[in-house]
Order: C-alpha cells, then structure tokens, then sequence
C-alpha cells in the first residue's frame, strides 16, 4: 500500500536555498540548486510518526548522489549549513512543527570545524521557524573516519543546546560498541544489513536481541531501519523494537511528508 501525502510543499516555499557558509572555514559556496525528500520513522506504540528524516535530492527528485557526488573539500562546509537550514525550512513549510513530529537531519562531523560557530545557522533558521530544538536531531555514521575529541566536541554542544543525537548504520562499521562508549548518544539506527532478513535468520536475530537489551541498558533509544517486509516488521515487533523505519513503512516522499502505512 502507498503511504497517502499529508502535506506537500507550498508553492511560495519552493525556491531553493543556497546561501554560503556564512561563519565557517573560508571557501567556496556550494552553489547547486537541491532539495529534500522526508521519510518516516514510526512508533509501533503510539501509531505516529516519531520523526522525519529529512534527504537530500535533487531539484527533480534525484537520488541523493545527483547531489552529495558535486561536493568537495571546499564546498562540503556550505552544503552542510545549507542542508540544516534547507531542511528545517522545508519541514516547516510542510507542517512538520504543527504535527509534533521530531526532525532528523543528516551532518558530517568532519564538516564542523567549530562546534558553536558552525550552530548558528542552525539556531537562526530554528528560531525563524518556531522549530523546538529539542525535536532535531542530528544523525552521522559511525563509520566515517572520525577524530574522536572532535566529534565529541560537536556532541556535546549540541547537547548543550537541546539538541539530540543520533548514531547512524550502526553495527556498518569497524569501531562498534566503542564508538557508544565514546559517544554516548540519544538515539541509535541499527544498520539495515542486521535487519535485512531477520526472519529467516536465527543468527541476525539473535545480534539484534541483545543489542537492544544493551542499548535498553545505556538509555539509548534504537531505531531499526531498513525495514522492508511484514515479517522482517513481525520478528522486531516480538522483539520489543519501537522505532522503525523503512521501505514497508515509508518510502522516502519528495518535498512531502507522509504517514506510514503497514498495510
């Protein structure tokens, strides 16, 4: 079943954002046009949306690469703030704040080289949108080569402001359960390959089970993604999973949000 629109993008929001770095390292502005798609996270609790993830697409809905393929090292600090600002924006636009609904939007670590001077645009747009901070969260993968104080740095700014934060793919990289110790964040995004056939396999349920129990230990909200059948939705339900996420619940609307639909 396709997850009917709730809301689409008005026409007076649809001009595209490009604005430079403004208070980052010095270089050159991203100037490609791009825009978002949203797809959603949902609480097997409640029957709503725990939050949207917002994605980066092209101006006509293409794939994500379209865009994060053009970025270099000049021009990846102006794509990171023009994102954020892009997305809270956009999700405004949509009715994202109205919905109590929480935001999660995607950062490089390595992209911030200053944790307080790299928030403000962030904080502006927030602000300028009546966007409750204590609903964005800001996700990035663990198996990015990351400086560790740095990241660390980041975490805890953001958590200074009523940010929350969120591990991505995890279980994708090589550091692992490290990186939780290090970390210690809000939320965690098991990788879709642990979730990718848990029903016929004893042996990713197993995995799944006893990180859930630990991150039920550390206070640490998990999120399956990646869920992409009723039984692979089946095991995570008997499991105790909350948060999914996935092509069975949602897939990824562009300039849309949606409502899930496991039908």
């Amino acid at each position: 079943m396709t997850a009917p629109v709730t809301s689409t993008l008005p026409d007076w929001t649809s001009h595209r954002v490009n604005m430079t770095c403004l208070g980052c390292r010095d270089g050159a502005g991203f100037t490609q046009p791009f825009s978002m798609a949203f797809q959603p996270i949902l609480d097997l609790r409640t029957g709503s949306v725990f939050a949207h993830e917002a994605l980066v697409r092209g101006t006509g809905g293409e794939g994500a690469w379209s865009i994060l393929g053009q970025l270099t090292d000049e021009t990846r600090y102006a794509f990171d703030q023009q994102s954020r600002v892009k997305a809270i924006e956009m999700a405004t636009a949509l009715g994202l704040v109205a919905s109590g609904a929480g935001l999660s939007i995607n950062f490089t670590p390595n992209a911030v080289y200053e944790p307080t001077a790299c928030i403000r645009r962030t904080l502006s747009a927030a602000d300028r949108c009546g966007f409750p901070l204590d609903r964005i969260i800001f996700e990035f993968t663990e198996n990015e080569d990351l400086d560790v104080p740095h990241v660390l740095s980041i975490l805890e700014t953001y958590k200074s402001f009523g940010f929350r934060t969120a591990i991505d793919d995890f279980g994708a990289g090589q550091a692992g359960l490290s990186r939780l110790v290090q970390f210690q964040p809000d939320i965690v995004k098991l990788d879709m390959e642990l979730i990718r056939g848990i029903d016929a396999d004893p042996v990713r349920r197993s995995v799944v089970k006893h990180m859930l129990r630990l991150l039920d230990d550390l206070g640490i909200q998990p999120v399956c993604e990646g869920v992409e059948t009723a039984d692979e939705l089946a095991v995570l339900v008997d499991l105790g999973v909350d948060l999914v996420q996935g092509f069975h619940i949602a897939h990824p609307a562009f300039e849309a949000l949606v409502e899930p639909s496991v039908g």
